[in-house]
């Protein structure tokens, strides 16, 4: 059970051949099946499968600089998602996902300490943990 900070709705009509569109109105989005599951990928739409890659990126990168912040280690990151959907072993539908962290101020060890701290906080991370396979990828730079 949580304690509710924040709440926020979208509302989805025509499935994946519809519409998304957030209760602000900032998201409104036309929605396509892409080419490889067997749909017309129509420019200028997306999928659930960006949407929630794009999500869990925000939300990685949110954690990764706050488990920073409480180490005490100044740092600037990015995060890419990687969402892919496939058959599972039921015959349905599942998802993997793997994330691309680049990480700037800190040692390779610290980054990856970091981001698996990070994997912990985050709430997608927490969401997905025991239903999909999540892989971390580490990288630094010296910029």
């Amino acid at each position: 059970m949580i304690t509710p900070l924040f709440t926020t709705k979208a509302i989805a009509d025509g499935g994946r051949q519809g519409k998304v569109k957030s209760e602000n109105g900032t998201i409104d989005f036309s929605l396509s099946m892409p080419k490889a599951l067997g749909g017309k990928e129509e420019a200028g739409s997306t999928n659930p499968e960006q949407l929630f890659a794009a999500g869990y990126a925000a939300c990685f990168d949110s954690a990764l600089n706050m488990v920073a912040r409480q180490a005490r280690k100044r740092i600037q990151s990015s995060v890419a998602a990687e969402i892919t959907i496939g058959k599972d072993e039921d015959g349905g539908f599942g998802l993997a996902a793997a994330l691309y962290a680049t990480v700037t101020g800190v040692s390779q060890e610290e980054a990856e300490m970091l981001v698996e701290q990070a994997h912990q906080a985050c709430p997608y991370s927490k969401a997905t943990r025991g239903n999909m396979d999540v892989t971390l990828h580490v990288t630094t730079t010296n910029e």
